[in-house]
């Protein structure tokens, strides 16, 4: 069960919306096109715009439509109702007959009368010359529209489906990404976050996180390329993980043979999720918490890295795993104050030969992958760095690793 929007765009040259009259014939064609699939049409509300034109449009108070044309030369529709499980939607998307078109139909120039039994099967060939089939296409609305509005450019987007399963989540650089998801399995809100666990057919369970994709049981590539599997070398080292509640980072790497791995993870709430939905890619880690050679701390990274340096104990490797580099024009905020002192603690705390590996974000956030390394090259002692990179399942895209150690 879900809201069902279907968004129709169209640009048409804008002297024809600057004219309070062109703009009327415009809205003339196309309530005339909709009523082609909506016949039950009604007007419900018109909006006095000096230079546009917007209406709400109603089916028996069940869908609603609204028309808006902007002076600029943008002609928008939006169609919107909600749709039952098990109930056939109101258009499709493609442009082939749907199964249930011939319940639709239009007659021609010869009045016949409606065939009840039988379905299509039964009409004779002569009597099909003369039908002509609504197909209810959002795609063939789409171009009908465009051709009789002489456009110059016009699309319909695939139906939007909102409700109580979310489907669609961001990419970096702030696309909206359409996921295959079918099921909410776990959602709460820790003092820090908001928590989901979905189930995706083809990436399995994922862990959202404030509405942004974390990791799903496909992105085993995510974490080897997080701690560079087959050029670091972990055997007899000691690691220190700053967050990484869902459990995958140490998963694998003790399967390296460390010494000793300490993470440190702030939200119990994370930790508890994904032990029961994820453990396919966290193993028994997150509920067991310790084991000989790895321990779980729940609590804030920061102090714990603070008591680290007063005790004068040092890592081969700390990795951080927490938030992305932010999207921002300028490296200020809490964000990127966060991100700093991160950085400046993290190196108290390492060897003098260890290293710092970290998760970066989509390699289409060019900008802010740039002020991520301009504060790099600002903290001292100086620190050199090297970048890989790969293709993320869950995060549909492209994402980059950074490797740094003292220069």
């Amino acid at each position: 069960m879900a809201a069902q929007t279907i968004l129709f765009d169209f640009t048409v040259d804008k002297e024809r919306t600057t004219d309070a009259k062109e703009r009327q014939e415009i809205a003339k064609l196309l309530r005339q096109e909709l009523e082609h699939i909506f016949p039950q049409l009604n007007l419900m509300y018109q909006m006095p715009m000096e230079h546009g034109y917007y209406c709400v449009l109603s089916e028996n108070q069940d869908t609603i439509i609204t028309m808006r044309i902007f002076q600029q030369g943008l002609v928008t529709i939006n169609v919107e109702y909600y749709l039952e499980n098990g109930k056939e939607p109101l258009m499709s998307f493609d442009t082939a007959p749907s199964p249930f078109a011939f319940e639709n139909i239009q007659y021609g120039p010869t009045a016949l009368p409606v065939c009840h039994k039988g379905g299509p099967a039964a009409l004779s060939p002569s009597i099909i010359n003369h039908i002509t089939f609504t197909f209810l296409s959002s795609k063939r609305l789409e171009n009908t529209i465009a051709k009789k509005l002489k456009v110059t450019s016009g699309q319909v987007l695939p139906t939007l489906k909102r409700g109580a399963v979310a489907r669609y989540f961001p990419s970096s650089d702030e696309r909206i990404i359409e996921y295959d998801i079918d099921s909410l399995l776990y959602e709460a809100r820790s003092p820090f976050q908001k928590i989901q666990i979905m189930h995706s057919k083809t990436l399995g369970n994922m862990l959202i996180l404030d509405e942004l994709q974390n990791i799903a049981e496909s992105d085993l590539i995510y974490t080897e390329t997080l701690m560079g599997r087959g050029n670091e070398n972990y055997e007899g080292k000691e690691i220190c993980i700053l967050g990484g509640g869902d459990g995958a980072l140490l998963y694998e790497l003790l399967k390296e043979n460390p010494k000793h791995v300490v993470m440190l993870e702030i939200d119990e709430l994370v930790m508890q999720a994904c032990n029961k939905y994820l453990n396919s890619i966290c193993g028994d880690v997150l509920e067991k918490r310790k084991g000989d050679n790895y321990e779980i701390i729940v609590g804030d990274c920061v102090e714990y890295m603070k008591k680290f340096i007063s005790e004068g104990r040092k890592f081969d490797y700390v990795f951080g795993d927490l938030t992305d580099i932010p999207i921002s024009g300028a490296p200020i905020g809490e964000c990127w104050d966060f991100i700093r002192t991160i950085l400046e603690h993290s190196f108290h705390i390492l060897k003098s030969d260890g290293k710092y590996l970290t998760h970066g974000n989509g390699t289409s956030c060019v900008e802010s992958l740039e002020l991520f390394e301009e504060q790099l090259r600002l903290l001292k002692p100086k620190v050199k760095f090297t970048t890989s990179k790969a293709f993320v399942p869950s995060f549909m895209e492209e994402w980059l690793f950074y490797q740094v150690s003292l220069a």
